[in-house]
């Protein structure tokens, strides 16, 4: 028999929610924080003997439902147990910041929680009732309010059956859904023929899933990786070895390909459901999301409805893409975003970026949450080379001294309090301050003192935002918690809005610098500096998030790394938490050598001290030469905006040249020597009026005809489209249009190398012929690259290569693979420094890079010629 288990809290959460969505719902808990915790055990070290504290209680329940027999095992921990004159009480403690005063009536689902607990206990126990104890805990204060009931028996069983009647309509669905899910799966093939190695990957995929390891897998464009982790995936939850399916990816685009992977397998007979997660800035219906039911007619009353449209998704529809949430979130007038994360519980798998899963300020609570256990869910990790720097990030903080004046400012009419700890954190700063000049690294004693300032700071707001006199619209959320907040006696009419959101921002900045403090250990630094502005900054920087990053793994049942370029595998096994009992495998290229063109210009540097004028023609040369050979859609790579500005006008220039009877007569004589993309019309202009370049008297009219021709047909010069800092979505499909199949110009694309265009596009066949890659790819020389290079030298690591060539090597790659996409393809690549000589940037090659040709500015033309005319 099926056996559905769910906690007390999640369960009462579940059915009983109501109200409204609210900005305090993005607020901490405070039960579940430290504060609560320490409340918690000392109101039940100050009960009397007998008090039966963090008691285990559990109860199975048979169901019949939708002519289906199961099991319900509803599971907690009761805060306490004790008896008096009445009998036995089941007691539920809660810490709030809430005033007291402001608490008429237990909050309902903290009830709820209390009436589960005692009606387990009163069953196994055979009592005729049981009382019921709130006990509230004003956590600033510690002044305790107590709400006391006794309930009979029969009310209570009555109670918690309907509560368990209305989960069972999800429970019952969930078994129907898993059965038909787990018969499609077992009769699931493999939808493709194999390629060399690939089936090789998938078993080796499965394995790991099995035996609950790490795998770590550099698997070149065109091995079919995507479908090969899948696969597997998918085969391992039929064998019940898997709940639920993360795939993990850093863009949006690689997102579309795991769709993809997954409705593959659906038109072979597949039957899983999937969500894709949709950022909230990107899926909400305001231009700025605004949680409030004053802001967003969705927030009034979202609680009341979202039940209803999870169920009505999730029993309508398998692939639920973000289309999809936004057509039934408008149908129920819910929050999409919202409603899409409660999709996910009840959905095979999740796709969504990294954070997800890994990021403490924004992972999924309800399945990484600091209270949740391991599970059986596998992370396919795409793209993972990405996961290193997103990982620093999300575990490092940083906080301005100069936010702390600035909210200040907002605050002197709002709470005394809040303003005064405001003005002991500045003070904290501005003691470190005075002691950095340009960048100082601290000690974790140094910051002791503000950090003690921050915490009690973090109190206070917790306290303002979630009392209810500080309550604008008097919505309540599902924990009963008070969106904020109006300045008592002030007209805050014009001012209210901004300064709530500036409130909230620093709010969140706050507490994810305390989460961060909690997580220091010997792979972070502690530093100051100052912006550009000039402001001062306080950072807990994050060096290597392999120990962070393994304590979310481990919720988990196991991780699958993939990507095209894990070079070298070392480094990013060791960043990315790999144990030396975990594995790498490598899949070969399933691309024949003779499709793929790769030259090294070694006359050419893009070195600081090789920039000018010069060179910038040199490399504008080399681009014009490799474009012209072939007509078609090219992507040229650089490492910054800035050289794309340099070098760009001598490309354009390159391009514009006229020519007149004279030009055409010394070009026609060989006089002229030139190796523009003018030089090459002229010879195809020869070529096709069957003139030969040593004959040296021609005719006046010919070579005014030669000249018209030329002329004319510089009109179809290649088009260029330039990368633009923050581009949106719509304007990178617009970009991308632009590189149309079959052309008959020559399209070029102007792109920054570990750019939105980097990686992750797809341009098969003759949609991309080529690329040229300017430059090693190395990051700018700036003080967190620095700090980083000093840290692993430190460390008896290669900090050069930690924090410069393993992420510039890691964009060329990835440019490089924008060209060769499907087996049929056929492709060149220019890279255009004479460093990719060097060893240590060799030894970073992919094996499919070999054997390449060595090339300078005056043979590279003809040997792409030739590849062409293959």
């Amino acid at each position: 028999m099926n056996t559905i288990k769910i906690s007390v809290r999640n369960l009462v959460e579940f059915i009983l929610r109501s109200g409204d969505l609210t900005t305090s719902s993005g607020l901490k808990d405070p039960d579940a924080m430290q504060e609560g915790a320490r409340i918690h055990k000392k109101i039940q070290r100050k009960m009397k003997a007998g008090y039966q504290a963090e008691a285990a209680l559990s109860l199975t329940v048979p169901i019949n439902y939708d002519g289906i027999d199961f099991e319900i095992c509803v599971e907690g921990r009761a805060d306490g147990i004790f008896t008096d004159d009445t009998g036995y009480n089941i007691d539920e403690i809660k810490g709030v910041y809430r005033e007291l005063a402001s608490l008429e009536n237990p909050v309902e689902v903290h009830r709820a929680q209390a009436l589960c607990y005692g009606y387990i206990w009163a069953s196994t126990h055979q009592l005729d009732g049981i009382g019921i104890q709130m006990t509230y805990c004003h956590i600033p204060t510690e002044e305790i309010k107590r709400f006391n009931e006794y309930i009979d028996f029969k009310t209570l069983e009555k109670w918690f059956y309907d509560l368990l009647h209305e989960y069972a309509k999800w429970a019952s669905w969930e078994i129907k859904w898993h059965e038909k899910r787990n018969l499609s799966i077992k009769n699931i093939e493999f939808p493709f023929e194999y390629r060399p190695g690939q089936n090789t990957l998938v078993k080796g995929v499965y394995q790991t899933i099995l035996r609950k390891k790490r795998l770590y897998i550099e698997a070149p464009t065109g091995v079919g990786k995507t479908i090969s982790t899948v696969f597997p995936a998918v085969k391992a939850m039929g064998e019940n070895l898997s709940e639920k399916i993360f795939y993990l990816t850093a863009k949006t685009i690689t997102r579309t390909v795991a769709q993809d992977a997954f409705n593959i397998l659906t038109e072979n007979g597949l039957h899983l459901k999937y969500v894709t997660l949709t950022a909230k800035e990107k899926i909400c219906i305001l231009d700025k999301p605004m949680c409030n039911p004053g802001s967003c007619p969705r927030a009034l009353g979202h609680f009341d409805r979202v039940n209803d449209a999870v169920f009505d998704v999730i029993t309508h529809e398998e692939h639920i893409t973000r289309e999809i949430v936004t057509e039934y979130a408008e149908k129920h007038n819910v929050c999409p975003f919202e409603m899409c994360l409660d999709i996910s519980t009840w959905v095979d798998a999740v796709i969504g970026d990294y954070n997800y899963a890994f990021d403490p300020n924004a992972c999924l609570k309800r399945f990484f949450g600091t209270e949740a256990s391991s599970n059986d869910y596998i992370f396919l990790i795409d793209e993972a080379h990405n996961l290193v720097d997103r990982a620093r990030e999300m575990y490092s903080a940083t906080l301005i001294k100069e936010e702390f004046l600035a909210v200040k400012k907002l605050t002197r009419f709002m709470s005394k309090k809040i303003t005064n700890a405001l003005e002991r954190c500045n003070k904290s700063l501005l003691a470190l301050k005075r002691d950095c000049d340009v960048l100082t690294e601290w000690d974790i004693l140094n910051i002791e003192d503000f950090v003690i300032r921050l915490m009690q700071l973090a109190n206070y707001l917790d306290e303002y935002l979630q009392d209810s006199r500080n309550n604008k619209h008097g919505s309540k959320n599902v924990n009963g918690q008070i969106n904020f907040m109006e300045f008592d006696g002030v007209d805050n009419s014009e001012l209210f809005p901004d300064t709530r959101e500036r409130l909230l921002d620093f709010y969140f900045s706050v507490r994810s610098f305390l989460n961060t403090y909690e997580l220091l250990d010997e792979k972070y630094i502690i530093y100051s500096d100052y912006s550009d502005e000039g402001n001062f900054r306080l950072h807990l920087q994050c060096m290597d998030p392999s120990t962070n990053l393994d304590n979310y793994l481990k919720k988990g049942r196991c991780g699958i790394f993939f990507s095209a370029t894990f070079l070298p595998i070392k480094y990013y096994m060791e960043q990315l938490a790999g144990g030396t009992d975990d594995y790498a495998v490598y899949a070969p290229s399933p691309f024949l050598p003779e499709n793929r063109l790769i030259m090294i210009g070694r006359d050419v540097s893009t070195k600081y001290t090789r920039r000018g004028p010069a060179e910038y023609k040199k490399i504008a040369d080399y681009i014009t030469d490799f474009v012209s050979a072939k007509t078609g859609n090219y992507l040229i790579f650089f490492s910054s905006y800035k050289m794309i500005d340099d070098v760009l006008p001598f490309v354009e220039e390159n391009f514009s040249k006229t020519y007149n009877e004279e030009d055409f007569t010394k070009l026609y004589n060989g006089n002229i020597e030139t190796n523009d993309y003018n030089k090459v019309k002229e010879i195809e202009i020869l070529t096709k009026t069957n003139k030969i370049m040593n004959q040296q008297q021609t005719d006046v009219s010919e070579i005014s005809d030669i000249k018209d021709t030329y002329n004319n047909e510089k009109n179809t010069t290649p088009r260029i489209f330039i990368q633009s800092p923050s581009m949106n979505e719509q304007q990178r499909e617009e970009f991308l249009e632009n590189f149309k199949a079959n052309p008959t110009n020559t399209t070029l694309g102007f792109c920054v190398m570990g750019g939105i265009f980097g990686e992750g596009i797809d341009l098969k066949d003759s949609r991309l012929i080529g690329a040229v890659i300017v430059g090693t790819g190395l990051p700018m020389v700036c003080t967190e690259n620095e700090l980083f290079k000093d840290y692993f030298d430190r460390e008896d690591r290669s900090g050069f290569d930690y924090s410069y060539r393993y992420p510039g090597m890691n964009k060329v790659l990835q440019s490089a693979g924008r060209v060769i996409r499907t087996d049929t393809d056929r492709g060149a690549i220019l890279l255009l420094d004479e460093r990719f000589m060097q060893m240590s940037y060799q030894k970073l090659f992919p094996k499919e890079w070999y054997p390449y040709e060595v090339v300078t500015k005056n043979n590279m033309r003809e040997r792409v010629k030739k590849f062409w005319e293959k």
